[in-house]
């Protein structure tokens, strides 16, 4: 059952954005001790994977080269050939690394906060909840390795269990206001393989997304292209993981991420920075979300 509004009041755009408060984002910053930046996102270019046929592929094309203009500006008298090189993009806001707004999913005609879908979704973009109100997010990053020593099998289900083990394994205890990162080790195959990439993927269910969201989180990311787990065990439900974070508990999903080099170099806990492009109306943004220690 979708709340009919949030916590944080009817009207609330931001969901688990309100758990980024500025002791957080202090004692984040505070934990940075030698200046090493991880970027922990993909290229995005041609070819990149996308999941037809709700999403079509990234394609770019120069628009504008340094022969044209320079062409065009000696004709209006410049004699200096300045060259401008431009281009064009086509694409979903869900190519490569990734934010999702609240508005990119519905339970049903609800959408988050209870807000009705038919309200909000118009042809030209969100009217409320698209990712121009995702705030900057500055604070504490766990990642929980559960991909062992390669990775787990498509359609492998992350449970509660597995991610309490792997918050042992790292030394770390949930806290309120931090982002969840899932190391599942299917993140190897994104750009290598992208057929297999996308053939399912090991993910968390509800019941693991509960765990997480009941402690606080604000986000959950995970080396995959959808967070949770494809296909789902239960045949009867689709993208349960995405009904329940963003429509019902408005907590963000970030899909895409490159973690290996965080889990080889053991960084359980650190200093998470993401900044969402606002792009008015979105129901996401592609994103180079880093981590620094």
């Amino acid at each position: 059952m979708i709340h009919s509004h949030s916590q944080w009041g009817p009207a609330d755009q931001i969901g688990a954005g309100n758990l980024l408060t500025v002791e957080k984002r202090l004692a984040a910053l505070a934990s940075v001790k030698h200046g090493r930046i991880y970027d922990v996102s993909h290229e995005i270019y041609m070819g990149a994977p996308y999941m037809a046929p709700n999403q079509t592929p990234f394609l770019m094309s120069i628009f504008g080269s340094w022969r044209d203009t320079i062409k065009r500006r000696r004709k209006m008298g410049a004699t200096n050939d300045a060259g401008t090189n431009l281009e064009r993009i086509e694409m979903t806001a869900h190519v490569g690394t990734h934010i999702d707004a609240l508005g990119h999913f519905s339970k049903g005609d609800m959408l988050y906060n209870g807000n009705a879908a038919a309200d909000v979704v118009t042809d030209w973009g969100l009217d409320r909840l698209g990712v121009e109100h995702v705030p900057p997010m500055i604070t504490r990053a766990v990642l929980f390795d559960v991909g062992g020593p390669t990775h787990l099998a498509p359609g492998h289900t992350v449970t509660p269990d597995d991610l309490k083990r792997a918050a042992d394994r790292g030394g770390f205890a949930v806290e309120s206001g931090d982002i969840a990162l899932i190391r599942t080790g299917w993140g190897r195959y994104y750009g290598a393989d992208n057929a297999r990439y996308l053939e399912g993927e090991p993910g968390i269910d509800v019941p693991a997304a509960k765990w997480l969201i009941d402690q606080g989180i604000v986000a959950i990311g995970a080396d995959n292209m959808a967070v949770e787990v494809l296909p789902n065990p239960n045949k009867s439900v689709m993208m349960p993981v995405h009904q329940y974070a963003l429509a019902e508990c408005g907590v963000y999903l970030i899909e895409n991420l490159a973690l290996e080099e965080l889990a080889a170099e053991h960084i359980y806990a650190a200093c998470f920075i993401l900044l969402a492009t606002k792009i008015r109306g979105a129901t996401g943004t592609p994103v180079r979300p880093i981590v620094m220690v």
